[in-house]
């Protein structure tokens, strides 16, 4: 099975001297590749070399990525910005002078953005090193997990989808066994409506291109060949090794021209129906096409 799924959940815990740690990775449906991180304070810095690890392993998804720490370099004190603290209190006097109000609350105060900081219980560069370094392959284990989870999850798409290709090549194949469908029934078909021209006051020229619009409109190999050509396309992509969402995508695109021309053409129910159905498995597989990488 080569589908990946952009779903996925995995978590990965570890441990180095007297730190503690949990990674959790979680990933959902995403144009492209779209990370927002959640580190401790003191550890922003990682998020370029643990974004460049993430790029190794995937190429689309939306993922949310959260680090705990705890013991060690993960114990957090909080200091108070003595420079945006005044500069708070600043500005509320400013807003006083000109608007009547009472006076903030301390704490009011105290939860605007910058002026308590919350400051990691660092050891010497070394040892930050050091745990920054098995963080990182800590968090390249527990992308691997999500990988292999949304493998597993892709398995399950790639059988659906299979099916429903299946499901596309006998409606075409009912399609071209339908009455309406054979060289025969176009020709009664169009042969009909040519006498009822005939039986009319019609100038030749026009007769001419009604004829040739009869002709077009009857006839829905055409349609037909492409769709069988489509499916063949699709299960060629289901073996390929590399990201396919985006080119799966296109193709039900053509999948659904192609049926929705069949249902305009039809003019016998019978073709009219399976033009329907058509329509419907081509959508219940778009929906499949998704969530895939």
């Amino acid at each position: 099975m080569t589908v990946s799924s952009m779903t996925g959940f995995a978590r990965g815990d570890g441990a180095h001297g007297d730190v503690r740690w949990a990674w959790e990775m979680k990933s959902v449906n995403g144009r492209g590749l779209e990370v927002r991180f959640r580190l401790p304070p003191g550890f922003d810095a990682m998020e370029i070399d643990l974004r460049k690890a993430l790029g190794e392993v995937f190429t689309r998804g939306s993922f949310n990525v959260a680090l705990n720490l705890r013991g060690g370099a993960g114990e957090t004190a909080f200091s108070v910005n003595a420079a945006a603290l005044d500069a708070a209190v600043k500005a509320i006097e400013d807003v006083r002078l000109r608007i009547d109000c009472e006076r903030p609350r301390p704490e009011g105060i105290l939860a605007l953005r910058g002026v308590v900081e919350q400051e990691q219980a660092l050891a010497d560069d070394d040892a930050r090193a050091s745990l920054v370094a098995a963080l990182i392959i800590s968090f390249r284990e527990v992308a691997s997990a999500l990988d292999k989870a949304r493998m597993a999850e892709g398995a399950a798409l790639q059988k659906l989808i299979e099916d429903q290709l299946d499901q596309i090549a006998k409606l075409a194949a009912d399609a071209r066994n339908v009455a309406a469908a054979s060289p025969q029934a176009i020709k009664d078909k169009i042969t009909a409506q040519m006498k009822e021209l005939l039986a009319s006051d019609i100038a030749d020229e026009r007769l001419a291109q009604e004829a040739a619009l009869l002709a077009v409109k009857a006839d829905v190999r055409e349609e037909l060949d492409r769709l069988d050509a489509h499916v063949a396309a699709g299960r060629d992509l289901l073996k390929d090794k590399s990201a396919i969402g985006r080119r799966f995508d296109f193709l039900t695109q053509e999948f659904n021209r192609e049926a929705n021309t069949l249902c305009s053409k039809a003019q016998d129910m019978g073709l009219k129906r399976i033009g329907l159905d058509l329509k419907s498995v081509v959508d219940q597989m778009r929906e499949q096409i998704q969530n895939i990488e």
